[in-house]
């Protein structure tokens, strides 16, 4: 398609996992185009610090990565021949427990089941057919609403996806299992009695099975690092230190493509926009935020559950009632007293994050949106009930609280890390409710954050589809499905 010369084909503003997604595919069709961000460095999420002392490294937002591999886009780059490898923890999850036990989430479904004792056939049965259709339905789940190219997979995964994981934990009878599953669900942010919550447990649980649940060595900025060297092979630009507040500011281009969510889209671009996409976007829901705290440690952490050692991610929130008594008083605008801890223990399986013989250790848990209130000392007391002795391994901490976190990274609106909630009222219609969850109403203008299908996560397919649908609509360019 013939189109008057401009500064670029495509600008992209921001480059957290979707912004750089979407730049890649643009480019890889062509297209001269230019990633803007606002901060020093790329990654939005995906960014690596020393926060604590010297040598200790520490993601900053994004930790461990099952949709990254899982990713049907980013499995077509050849990333790691640009930097890029992943360390494979032996044990993707642990869920430990008061009594000293603990459950985990191996490679292997089958011993994943047999652990559950006499939940193991109810495991096979919820699990076993979600991992042996992924390969026919990634693409489908992965996407915004459309009809589905294995519908019968499809909707063997969404009928049991779609429910609350209140009433899908139901099915199993065991403590380790309702636990296990109700820590998977947690990562929704949400309560667990809303519908869809489901969806983000069994998606995770399956990915483990399939791929594990991997680290990146060096830190989550590798990801960001491998994805804009690709980037700049192929002939794109990336410029730093470029906060876009106005269209104005930008080149001339056919399209622009907003890695951001609807509030900072609307200070930007609002004035370009429809009245009724005006109003859709003004009332686009925001979820619970998160207060994070990373620690320098002088030794691993010393959990009671041996095997919770092995585990790359550790759950620690006791039983499924804990859980969602804990979230659901969160969503009310409280701050429970044993919340659900999400804790991953990095350098146990990648050395290259702290010095010899020292350790580093990543955790948050939910809080209000928009909460200051300092989490650390609660968060260490959950810790620490698992762990015995942990606290007397802390060398140093570094905490972000809600208003910290959206300084770091203007998409975490109030510490929502998700780009808005997920439930099932915005599960299809994030950000508005249209043909394509992608094109805003104004000519050229495209959204492609986690504020699209198919949400948070470290995957690229909200980039990947916003892209898509740019390609179709100004340069008539048809994409082959994934």
């Amino acid at each position: 398609m013939k189109l008057e010369k401009r500064d670029y084909d495509a600008v992209i503003v921001g480059s957290g996992p979707n912004g750089l997604a979407a730049a890649i595919l643009l480019q890889q069709n062509g297209l001269s185009v230019l990633l803007l961000e606002g901060k020093s460095e790329i990654g939005g999420g995906l960014r690596t610090a020393e926060l604590t002392l010297p040598g200790y490294l520490h993601d900053i937002c994004s930790a461990i990565h099952p949709l990254a591999v899982a990713s049907p886009f980013f499995e077509t780059l050849p990333l790691e021949q640009h930097g890029l490898e992943y360390v494979y923890p032996e044990i993707a999850a642990a869920h430990p427990f008061d009594d000293g036990t603990a459950a985990i989430l191996t490679k292997s479904v089958e011993e994943t089941a047999q652990l559950l004792d006499t939940d193991e056939q109810a495991y096979l049965k919820l699990l076993k057919p979600v991992v042996e259709n992924w390969p026919l339905i990634a693409a489908d789940v992965l996407a915004p609403l459309h009809f589905p190219k294995h519908p019968l997979a499809m909707a063997q995964f969404g009928l049991d996806a779609l429910t609350s994981a209140s009433f899908l934990e139901k099915r199993f009878k065991t403590q380790a299992a309702k636990g296990l599953f109700g820590g998977m669900a947690a990562h929704s942010i949400q309560p667990l009695s809303n519908l869809a919550t489901s969806a983000i447990a069994l998606v995770l649980m399956s990915q483990g099975h399939l791929k594990g649940w991997p680290v990146p060595k060096g830190g989550s900025k590798q990801i960001a690092g491998a994805l804009a060297s690709y980037f700049i092979s192929l002939g794109g630009k990336i410029e730093t230190n470029f906060y876009v507040k106005s269209l104005d500011q930008l080149p001339s281009s056919h399209a622009v493509l907003f890695d951001i969510t609807p509030k900072q889209l609307l200070k930007i671009a609002g004035h370009k926009f429809s009245s009724i996409y005006k109003w859709q976007l003004e009332r686009y829901r925001y979820g619970m935020g998160v207060f994070k705290v990373d620690w320098a440690l002088d030794a691993p952490i010393p959990f009671k559950a041996e095997r919770v050692k092995q585990a790359g991610t550790v759950h620690i929130g006791n039983t499924f009632e804990e859980i969602a008594n804990g979230e659901q008083q969160i969503w009310q605008g409280k701050h429970p007293e044993k919340p659900y801890v999400l804790l991953a223990q990095q350098s146990q399986f990648d050395p290259s994050r702290a010095p010899e013989g020292k350790q580093t250790a990543w955790a948050y848990c939910h809080v209000p949106n928009g909460s200051e209130k300092d989490m650390t000392s609660i968060i260490e007391q959950q810790v620490e009930r698992f762990a015995p002795g942990f606290r007397d391994t802390i060398l140093a901490k570094h905490t972000f609280n809600t208003t910290q976190l959206e300084e770091y990274n203007p998409n975490y609106i109030g510490g929502d890390i998700n780009g808005g909630v997920i439930d099932i009222g915005q599960l299809f219609t994030r950000p508005a409710l249209r043909w394509s969850p992608y094109k805003t109403s104004a000519k050229g203008l495209y959204i492609c954050s986690s504020s699209t299908p198919p949400g948070g996560g470290v995957h690229g397919m909200c980039g990947y589809h916003a892209a898509k649908k740019a390609l179709s609509d100004i340069w008539g360019k048809k994409i082959k499905p994934l």
